[in-house]
């Protein structure tokens, strides 16, 4: 059964909209109606999708609040640094990194010109083992950081950003 939790999570993540919830959800817990409008969707849209993320385990529901006599759920996605692809199958790692293409276009698309700083790498090296140890720590450590300070969108004192990071070692006669 775990084989498929694992694809139930990676195919509720392999989407671009539940992808850019999740990115959202990390900095705050926010309703479907708060998202709708945060991402530009109908509220139906965001929570239709919001029920998709919550069954796979990606949300978890985060208190509830009254909204004109009624009940909103709130929901969190809590950032775990878990590694989805251990386990799973190419085309299902596949699917996920599509869908991360067509996210990193979207972003690319949007970003911000000529203010701050942005670096874009990608590489296929044969590096030694410490190299590629401390590269990865690296890595790792920027995910960590920039998801533990993640705030509620538009807070003072933050601004928009993107990290998208893959890192992992090659077969060595480049075939799998």
């Amino acid at each position: 059964m775990a084989e498929d939790d694992d694809r139930q999570v990676l195919r509720a993540a392999a989407h671009p909209l539940r992808l850019r919830m999740l990115s959202l959800l990390t900095g705050t817990a926010m309703s479907a109606a708060e998202v709708a409008r945060e991402l530009g969707i109908t509220h139906a849209n965001a929570s239709y999708h919001l029920r998709v993320l919550a069954r796979a385990g990606e949300v978890v529901e985060a208190g509830e609040e009254k909204v004109r006599g009624g009940t909103a759920k709130r929901y969190r996605h809590e950032w775990d640094d878990r590694h989805r692809e251990a386990g799973a199958r190419p085309r299902e790692i596949g699917l996920e990194v599509r869908t991360m293409g067509q996210e990193l276009v979207r972003r690319v698309a949007e970003r911000e010109t000529g203010r701050g700083h942005s670096y874009f790498c990608d590489a296929e090296l044969w590096v030694d083992e410490e190299t590629w140890a401390r590269a990865l720590a690296l890595v790792e450590e920027a995910g960590r950081l920039v998801h533990d300070a993640a705030q509620p969108p538009r807070t003072a004192g933050t601004r928009r950003t993107n990290l998208t990071v893959a890192a992992f070692g090659m077969t060595p006669g480049g075939t799998p």
